[in-house]
């Protein structure tokens, strides 16, 4: 299942759409309008055909009081096209912002203000996955471009209220997050971004 997210409201001055890979504010132009960060959509087309975009994913988790993990949060996403995926939080890094920065700004957007992430001073991603536009090139598939994401386990701890195009969170045991069937649902080969999480948390079993 490919990654389609549609491109943001260029009169929204915050940021992207969140879920999926979203567009948004890259700094590679200038198009006017309450932020100078905007790309038009003919800017926007160019640039993905000459660069790899920078993206941040987050698999948010839940922790006991000794920290082990016990659930996963996984986005339930309607599409422009009216189709349910699953997906994790996902959105662009913005020219001159930081990876932290990203990070925060995007799990905020897609789990609400009171999600209260556990950010680490010094975020260090567990994989980094690349999305192509031609299937088979690698596990991860996004049709309109070629991007380069940065993925991260975070917990949080407060109440996910997720908001926009996400329709609400659903929190996974290890081992369901793990299954082939969740797998089949999430977009663009983001089950095995699921696994890859697991794995890098020593629970996949």
């Amino acid at each position: 299942m490919a990654v389609r997210t549609p491109d943001p409201d260029p009169a929204d001055s915050g940021d992207e759409l969140p879920g999926g890979l979203g567009d948004g504010l890259d700094g590679l132009g200038a198009s006017g309008g309450a932020n100078p960060g905007w790309l038009t959509d003919v800017e926007l087309a160019q640039a993905r055909r000459r660069l790899p975009m920078l993206y941040v994913e987050a698999v948010p988790v839940r922790t006991d009081g000794s920290g082990q993990v016990t659930d996963i949060g996984i986005l339930l996403r309607a599409t422009p096209l009216g189709e349910i995926t699953r997906t994790i939080v996902s959105g662009r890094v913005r020219y001159g912002e930081t990876v932290r920065d990203a990070l925060f700004r995007h799990l905020e957007n897609d789990l609400g203000p009171m999600a209260f992430p556990m950010m680490p001073p010094s975020p260090a991603p567990f994989t980094v996955a690349e999305y192509f536009p031609l299937p088979g090139v690698s596990a991860y598939h996004d049709d309109r471009q070629h991007s380069v994401s940065l993925a991260f386990v975070v917990p949080v701890t407060g109440t996910c209220e997720p908001r926009q195009d996400a329709l609400e969170v659903t929190w996974f045991s290890p081992e369901e997050a793990a299954s082939d069937a969740l797998a089949a649902e999430m977009e663009g080969g983001r089950g095995t971004l699921i696994r890859q999480a697991l794995a890098h948390l020593g629970l996949l079993r």
